[in-house]
């Protein structure tokens, strides 16, 4: 999910220099929803590489698989960007009608990937994820961006279902308390004391989650807090929906995390096993986050409330 936030940024820089610019995204089929709520965006093409990797060998996972290659190869590209420099996404880049551009041998995350593309490019491995998915539009294309200005072009529908807010306070902060990767982590008993101190600043806790093992640590984390409420399970637009109607979030790196941030809703995320260099809070110049932590170091409590403290003085008794 981090990464389709991460995209987001080079569609915008596309569309700017480039105002007449098509843009078709090939996106894993889990994330289409969350891909829509970009309105430069002309088509999002689904893909199940997932679901496929499962059932590599059944008859329906190949007619899939062709469904989608027939799709993808619907139209001829003037360009087509491999962000990832994955073997996968080299793949599909090299599945597609056009002119593939992405990462060289020596910037590519996995090797034989850019053996599939048209152009390779160096995109140096010491940036940010955003400012490297940026560099590659501005390389293939030949436009200069300025990176210092962000914007993620993240639109929720005019028409959302409000009833999933009435059940919250007015005053609430989003707990992204689960990640996909366990090293990312950080224990439950810190997002409990700093739970705690949020409530003594008169808030209201929110956690979702998506799995049933995030469900667990979501009710296990709440049941140590005296105004915190786990919340149903919620699409990704449902969710996004809450963030933007929340006063702040925290959270680890994840995709919620990034979500908020593209929302403009002041965000502090919590690194454990992730270079912020790499992948830290990047908000635009409307928006308000700040990153801590950050690979080898796992943050305190004290260091999350110290940092609660710098995004929201206001709200933090000082």
């Amino acid at each position: 999910m981090g990464d389709i936030i991460h995209n987001m940024p080079l569609i915008h820089d596309i569309k700017q220099h480039y105002p007449e610019a098509i843009i078709d995204w090939v996106v894993e089929e889990s994330f289409v929803e969350l891909a829509r709520l970009n309105p430069l965006i002309n088509q999002v093409i689904p893909i199940s590489m997932r679901r496929w990797k499962k059932a590599i060998f059944s008859k329906n996972t190949w007619v899939q698989f062709f469904n989608f290659r027939q799709s993808l190869r619907s139209h001829y590209y003037d360009a087509i960007l491999d962000t990832q420099g994955l073997i996968k996404s080299a793949v599909i880049a090299k599945l597609a009608k056009g002119i593939s551009y992405g990462q060289n041998a020596n910037t590519s995350h996995e090797y034989p990937a850019h053996r599939l593309l048209n152009e390779k490019l160096e995109i140096p491995r010491n940036l940010h994820a955003i400012t490297r998915n940026r560099l590659t539009g501005a390389k293939a294309l030949n436009y200069v961006f300025d990176e210092h200005h962000i914007n993620y072009d993240l639109h929720l529908p005019t028409q959302t279902d409000t009833s999933l807010t009435t059940i919250l306070p007015k005053k609430f902060i989003m707990l992204f308390h689960s990640t996909a990767r366990d090293s990312k982590h950080w224990p439950n008993d810190y997002w409990i004391n700093l739970g705690q101190f949020l409530e003594s600043q008169g808030y209201a806790l929110a956690l979702p989650w998506g799995s049933d093992i995030e469900k667990k640590r979501a009710e296990s984390i709440a049941a140590a807090l005296s105004n915190a409420v786990v919340l149903p399970k919620l699409s990704i637009v449902q969710l996004a929906t809450l963030i933007k109607s929340c006063i702040a979030c925290v959270g680890l790196d994840t995709g919620l995390t990034h979500i908020a941030v593209a929302l403009n809703v002041p965000t502090l995320a919590i690194f454990t096993d992730t270079f912020i260099w790499q992948a830290g809070a990047q908000p635009t110049l409307q928006g308000c986050a700040i990153t801590i932590g950050g690979k080898p170091s796992l943050p305190s409590v004290e260091n999350a409330i110290d940092g609660f403290r710098q995004l929201m003085p206001q709200f933090s008794g000082e």
